[in-house]
């Protein structure tokens, strides 16, 4: 088998479901399996899975095991030659793996491939390419000076090796894996991609950023930005330095400090509302019932324009558009003001969007 694609799930029910079809549309013609590894949810995660998606491979934790020991016991079970540790709140275009095989296939000493990816409103996400955060680097990336950890230098559409991939998206052979031992089990969550890639790197490998294909990732529903995310992932930024980073009086106030910091900085997030006034529609046809929930006017179009006015609403119908198509022009207009983006899965009788990193997504029933 050629790639096992593994997705740990917590609580996120529609957004796995749109992620499992745009995956479903991926792998249409490569020797793939899916395998979804879900943490004990509360929700209808695993019911839905079972009735829509029975060829995949669900695997029902007991407990919320974290991020990292989940991903592993998934990979235990996976058969492929490659790996694509992927978010369930994301969305891949229809080409994304089958362009990652063939670039794998002209490399050597491959770690890992990440990708561009951009957010629910269509903005390019920097953490898609990362250097290794020193104590001095993360310092200044919490006092708000992130060009020493994000790699600016690598150009957002090109291909260069890099240091630090995210977790969201990570490409690699399952030998790679295999070999540094997989995630980290001391990380829970947050952090355990900066040390998978760092591992990979001392190993011997060459990790890289892909540019030139791009995945939606709805930061709001695994990375929600709170005094609570903030906590774990300076926590986890602990872990990385006691293991990797020689230590003194110093750096431990650093690090304390910067923990702190980042706990006040994030303790109470604004929430993003944005009055949308008006209704883009790309479909054939919705139903009634959708259509009286939506802002008006509702303009219907089956074409994709890569442009519309302020306070617009744009809804992407995936049953007639290809997501590679939905990705540009989500890129196209991401610079304009308060535009938002809802999906409309196939044969699904929901829309579902996110527009900030500090709220939940929005899904609307019909």
């Amino acid at each position: 088998m050629k790639l096992s694609v593994v997705i740990l799930n917590y609580n996120v029910r529609y957004f796995l479901e749109l992620c499992l079809k745009s995956v479903e549309d991926a792998v249409a013609n490569i020797d793939a399996e899916i395998i979804v590894i879900d943490n004990n949810s509360s929700d209808d995660s695993c019911s839905m899975v079972k009735q829509l998606f029975p060829f995949v491979k669900l695997i029902e934790n007991r407990e919320n095991s974290g991020f990292s020991k989940g991903n592993n016991i998934a990979v235990a079970e996976a058969k492929g030659e490659y790996l694509c540790i992927l978010n369930p709140d994301t969305v891949v275009a229809e080409d994304t793996f089958t362009k990652l095989l063939n670039f794998s296939k002209s490399k050597t000493n491959l770690g890992i491939v990440g990708c561009q990816l951009i957010d629910g409103r269509g903005r390019f996400l920097p953490e898609s390419k990362r250097n290794i955060p020193t104590p001095k680097v993360s310092l200044k990336k919490v006092l708000g000076k992130t060009n020493d950890y994000y790699a600016n230098d690598i150009g957002i559409g090109s291909i260069r090796k890099v240091d630090i991939l995210v977790g969201a998206f990570m490409w690699l052979k399952k030998e790679v894996y295999t070999a540094v031992s997989g995630f980290d089990e001391s990380y829970f969550m947050y952090g355990e991609d900066i040390e998978l890639s760092y591992k990979v790197l001392k190993a011997g490998y060459h990790n890289y950023y892909f540019g030139e294909t791009t995945v939606i990732h709805f930061k709001g529903e695994s990375t929600l930005k709170d005094a609570t995310y903030a906590k774990r992932f300076y926590g986890a930024m602990q872990i990385f330095y006691k293991k990797h980073f020689k230590q003194n009086i110093l750096f431990n106030i650093v690090v304390w400090f910067g923990i702190k910091l980042a706990q006040f900085l994030n303790k109470m997030p604004q929430k993003v509302e944005i009055a949308s006034k008006r209704t883009i529609v790309y479909t054939n046809g919705i139903e009634e019932s959708l259509e009286v929930q939506l802002p008006k006017p509702v303009h219907f179009k089956t074409t994709i324009q890569n442009k519309a006015e302020h306070h617009s609403m744009v809804i992407y119908d995936f049953n007639i558009l290809k997501i590679s198509d939905i990705i540009c022009d989500m890129k196209a207009m991401s610079k304009q003001e308060n535009i938002v983006f809802r999906f409309l899965p196939k044969s699904s009788k929901f829309i579902l969007g996110s527009d900030s990193a500090t709220n939940r997504g929005e899904v609307l029933h019909f």
